[in-house]
């Protein structure tokens, strides 16, 4: 048995008056006892004056075979499988320095993360996985190889998934901003097709998570019954509008949404000075967009989680969820709510409020401690001091 002790403590859903010591054993929290309370005798207790005790954070949106380099996801497909393992493997460590025990794979090449990586390893993080989204032909992220039409051949694809162990189905129901020639203004699938996917996908026990950053593929996701969106952006071509009633629907469903915010402008420095300034500028438009929209989601009692989009450019580096929450609470969100978030929130949204996700007895030994609270200065969020996985200190 081993001890961790710190001045403050958040359980994955609020603060504990008073901090927390966190009793491990085998890889599982056996005990969440007071922060002054004392420990069994002859366990040693590891104490950093000063920290805020969490959970292990969950990045709900990655793409592990991504290296955040300009137009990574554009050589994809030319990479072979050593140097997607390497890239994979680099993503993974990146994650764990960081803070960050369970990932999600939202899109990765030739099954590489489903195939070779998903599940669990004590020295680097969970994995869950999707494997190639599903898209349609010439569609956002083809390349990857999830390319398919028509409600036969989606069905077919979803069962494909099911069979190759994939733990959730992602779609791609409109166009996305790193594949050249779609629209992101427009649905890819209709709903017919969207409903198929997420029907044969229920049938087969695995959630759907939709990248809809059109409106109109917004309303699609919600009317085909998903259990996730991503990005969930509600563009038109004349800017970004998320009607009250579509936010109140999202709600009411209960869909958990991931905005996939966390950009690290110090990762501008890959590119060159015209570059760089016009991409600090799209980036302050992006955020300026979606500040009052994200506000207005939660407002509207949506649940967010956490998720960066890691991998796919420089200001989306591994290991950069803390960004995520920061930037959530940007958008007006209440720092324990965007804590919860990238933890116990994010934990359910992946079913894996089990496992993980919270300090509680039971659950995995997945924790996280950070210099100052986090409660009342939220970057304090990027002051990492240890990480703990399965109950084993790892950085």
């Amino acid at each position: 048995m081993h001890g961790f002790r710190a001045d403050r403590a958040f359980d994955g859903a609020g603060m504990l008056a008073g901090g927390a010591l966190v009793l491990v054993e085998d890889g599982a929290i056996v005990g969440v006892e007071a922060g002054t309370a004392a420990a069994p005798h002859g366990c040693p207790v590891t104490y950093l004056p000063g920290t805020t005790l969490l959970p292990g954070l969950i990045d709900t949106h990655t793409h592990l075979c991504g290296d955040s380099s300009v137009g990574t996801l554009d050589r994809l497909a030319g990479r072979d499988p050593d140097e997607l393992d390497a890239t994979i493997d680099a993503a993974l460590a990146a994650h764990l320095r960081r803070g960050v025990t369970t990932v999600r794979d939202l899109g990765d090449q030739s099954w590489s993360v489903v195939d070779r990586h998903r599940g669990e390893r004590p020295d680097r993080p969970r994995v869950l996985a999707a494997g190639p989204p599903l898209t349609s032909v010439g569609g956002h992220c083809a390349d990857m190889g999830g390319a398919t039409r028509g409600v036969a051949g989606l069905r077919r694809a979803v069962r494909e998934r099911a069979e190759r162990g994939a733990d959730l189905v992602k779609v791609m129901t409109s166009g996305g901003v790193a594949t050249a020639g779609t629209d992101i203004h427009a649905c890819q699938f209709d709903l017919d097709e969207i409903r198929a996917v997420v029907d044969e996908a229920h049938r087969a026990g695995l959630p759907v998570t939709g990248h809809a950053h059109a409106l109109d593929a917004v309303r699609q996701c919600l009317a085909a019954g998903v259990d996730g969106i991503e990005h969930c952006s509600c563009t038109t071509p004349a800017g970004a509008v998320t009607p009250p009633d579509l936010a109140a629907g999202i709600a009411a469903a209960g869909i958990a949404v991931c905005p996939t915010l966390g950009f690290d402008l110090g990762g501008l420095s890959a590119l060159d000075g015209p570059g760089h300034a016009a991409a600090a500028r799209q980036v302050e438009q992006h955020l300026a967009e979606r500040r009052p929209q994200v506000r207005q989601l939660y407002e509207a009692g949506v649940d967010l989680i956490s998720g960066v989009d890691s991998g796919i450019h420089p200001v989306k580096p591994h290991g950069g969820l803390a960004e995520s929450v920061i930037d959530l609470v940007g958008c007006g969100v209440p720092a324990v709510t965007a804590l919860a978030s990238a933890t116990g929130r994010a934990a359910q949204a992946c079913g894996l409020a089990g496992r993980t996700g919270r300090l509680r007895p039971g659950l995995d030994a997945d924790l996280l401690l950070v210099d100052g609270d986090p409660a009342t200065d939220i970057t304090a969020l990027r002051a990492v001091r240890a990480v703990v996985r399965h109950g084993r200190p790892v950085a």
